[in-house]
C-alpha cells in the first residue's frame, strides 16, 4: 500500500474530488492558454492585453498564455500541483484586478468565473494533488528510498 493514507471511504472520496477538480480546472486553463498561444499568438495576446490596459502587455500577455497552458497541463496530470495552482491563482487575481472587476460581479464581463477559478486554485494549492497524481507517485518513490 502507498505511503499516502487511503484507509477510509472519506479519503477515497476526497482524493476522487481532488482529481475531478484538478482535471476540470486544468482543462479550462489548458484550453485558454492554448488559445492564447496557438490561436492568437504572442502578438495577438500582447495587443489584447494592451487594449485592456494591463501593464507590460508584451510580457504579461505571453506569460499568461504560457502559465495557463503549462500549469493547466500540470494540474491535469498532477505534477508540481501546488506550484501550478499558485501560478494560476496569481493569474486569476491579475485577471480580476486588471480586467473583470470593472464589469461587476456577473458575467459576461464580471469577475464571477475568474473568482471561481481563483478559489479552485487556492483550494488545490492548500490540499495538494491527492492520490491520483504524479506528485503522489514521486512522493511514494522518495519514501521507499
Amino acid at each position: 500500500m502507498s505511503s499516502y493514507a487511503r484507509s477510509t471511504n472519506y479519503s477515497r472520496r476526497v482524493d476522487t474530488g481532488l482529481f475531478i477538480l484538478r482535471l476540470v480546472v486544468g482543462i479550462v486553463f489548458l484550453m485558454h492558454g492554448g488559445q492564447k498561444l496557438f490561436v492568437y499568438g504572442f502578438g495577438g495576446v500582447t495587443g489584447a492585453f494592451a487594449q485592456m490596459g494591463i501593464p507590460a502587455p508584451g510580457i504579461t500577455g505571453p506569460l499568461a498564455g504560457i502559465v495557463e497552458f503549462l500549469a493547466g497541463g500540470a494540474l491535469v496530470i498532477g505534477l508540481l500541483t501546488r506550484l501550478a495552482a499558485v501560478g494560476l491563482a496569481i493569474d486569476m487575481l491579475g485577471a480580476i484586478l486588471f480586467v473583470h472587476h470593472k464589469g461587476g460581479f456577473f458575467l459576461p464581463n464580471g469577475y464571477e468565473f475568474a473568482l471561481t477559478l481563483l478559489a479552485a486554485n487556492v483550494a488545490i494549492a492548500f490540499a495538494g494533488a491527492g492520490y491520483y497524481s504524479i506528485d503522489r507517485i514521486i512522493a511514494d518513490r522518495r519514501a521507499h528510498r
